[in-house]
């Protein structure tokens, strides 16, 4: 038996204002296994969450503050973080 795979998640921007928290720890469930798996299983936590993640293609993520892609692998400990794109000028 595996146990839990505890998580940090961090929200910014309009990301945050939706979800309504800036962060939260979070148990895993096994099925979430990769950032892709996260992002199919976060909209199903609350309205907020669902309406944060509607359109992921508009959703950057980082994993231990390096950028992830949709397979990048998730551990325990992590520290997970989504914001939208940055554009400077």
């Amino acid at each position: 038996m595996s146990a839990a795979r505890s998580v940090k998640l961090l929200y910014f921007a309009w990301l945050r204002e939706r979800v309504g928290v800036a962060e939260e720890d979070l148990a895993l469930p096994a099925t979430v296994a990769t950032v892709a798996d996260l992002l199919v299983w976060l909209p199903q936590r609350s309205p907020g969450h669902a309406a944060a993640f509607a359109t992921t293609a508009t959703v950057r993520c980082a994993v231990n503050q390096d950028f992830a892609t949709p397979d990048t692998a998730l551990s325990a400990g992590d520290e997970i973080a989504f914001f939208p794109p940055v554009t400077g000028g």
